[in-house]
C-alpha cells in the first residue's frame, strides 16, 4: 500500500495522474487528506479522500509515500505532524518516498536528499540541501524517487508502478495509455 498525502492547494496533476497509474497497475493507493476528508487543489479541484490523516497507520503493509507539489498544498505537508512522521519511517525503514514538484523541498529541508540524485520543480533547488541536482525530469535514487513537475506526472506513476508492482504491470498500463508523441 501506498498513501498519497493531499493538503489543501495539492497540484491535482501531480497527485491523481501518479495515483490512477498505480491502481491501474494494481497497486493499493489510499489518499489521505490532511486535515479532513475532501481536500481542495490549487486550481479548485475538490477531491474526496479515501482516509484523513488520523486514520493513517504505519504497518507492515506500507511500501512507500507520495507527496505531491502545489501551493500552499507543500508547505501545509510540510506541516502535517502525520505527513513529517510518514516521511520518518519510511527513511528509516527504506520504504518509498515519491516527490514532486515543489515536494521535494520537503524531503531537502529535511536532510534526506544529501548525496541523493534529486530534482524538483526550476526554482526549489535551493531547497534540496545536499542534493546532487539532475537535468533529467525524473530521479530515483535509493528509495527517493523525485519528478519536475505536471508534465513528468503519469510516466512518474509509471516508474513507481514498475518499482511497487513490477515491470511488466507497468509496461502493460504505460502502453494502454496512448501518451502523445510527435
Amino acid at each position: 500500500m501506498i498513501y498519497f498525502f493531499l493538503a489543501d492547494g495539492f497540484e491535482e496533476v501531480e497527485a491523481l495522474a501518479p495515483a490512477d497509474v498505480l491502481r491501474r497497475a494494481g497497486v493499493d493507493v489510499r489518499l489521505v487528506g490532511i486535515g479532513g476528508n475532501v481536500i481542495s487543489g490549487s486550481h479548485g479541484i475538490s477531491v474526496v479522500c479515501d482516509l484523513e490523516d488520523g486514520d493513517v497507520s504505519l504497518s507492515s503493509d506500507l511500501e512507500g509515500i507520495f507527496l505531491p507539489g502545489g501551493m500552499p498544498g507543500t508547505l501545509n505537508l510540510e506541516k502535517s505532524e502525520t505527513v513529517n512522521k510518514a516521511i520518518d519511517y519510511c527513511a528509516q525503514n527504506g520504504l518509498l518516498i515519491a516527490a514532486i514538484c515543489a515536494a521535494p523541498s520537503v524531503l531537502g529541508r529535511k536532510g534526506l536528499l544529501v548525496g541523493k540524485s534529486a530534482v524538483c520543480f526550476p526554482g526549489f533547488e535551493k531547497e534540496l540541501k545536499g542534493a546532487v541536482l539532475s537535468d533529467k525530469y525524473i530521479c530515483e535514487d535509493g528509495n527517493i524517487m523525485t519528478a519536475k513537475g505536471m508534465g513528468s506526472a503519469v510516466e512518474f506513476g509509471a516508474r513507481i508502478a514498475a518499482r511497487l508492482a513490477g515491470t511488466e504491470k507497468a509496461n502493460a498500463v504505460h502502453s494502454s495509455l496512448q501518451i502523445y508523441h510527435d
